[in-house]
């Protein structure tokens, strides 16, 4: 599998994760910043969440983490949370705020 290949099945592993409080996945949200594969397929997503205090501050990247663990070939996965720049409803994909209502 390519890089490219790879990370197109990571951003389709994310899209898997649900924010439970907002039915949009997390990519669309916008809450993930970067994804970058480093040599022998070890992925590295920076991503925030809502808001630091969200309830599933836990769950959520652990979620990602598995299902990117999921994926073939995968060797290592990194999740890190940022707080920098802080989320806003900007960040969403015209997908999300459609289906929000914002649009």
């Amino acid at each position: 599998m390519s890089e490219l290949e790879l990370k197109e099945a990571v951003i389709k592993a994310i899209s898997e994760v649900y924010d439970p409080e907002i039915p949009v996945n997390v990519y669309e949200l916008g809450l993930i910043y970067d994804i970058k594969i480093f040599p022998v397929n070890n992925v590295y997503v920076l991503m925030t969440l809502t808001s630091p205090s969200c309830p599933s501050a836990e769950a959520i990247p652990a979620e990602i983490e598995g299902k990117i663990k999921e994926i073939e070939g995968v060797s290592d996965v990194s999740i890190e949370l940022t707080f920098d720049p802080p989320y806003s409803q900007d960040m969403m994909s015209e997908v999300a705020k459609l289906e929000l209502g914002f649009m």
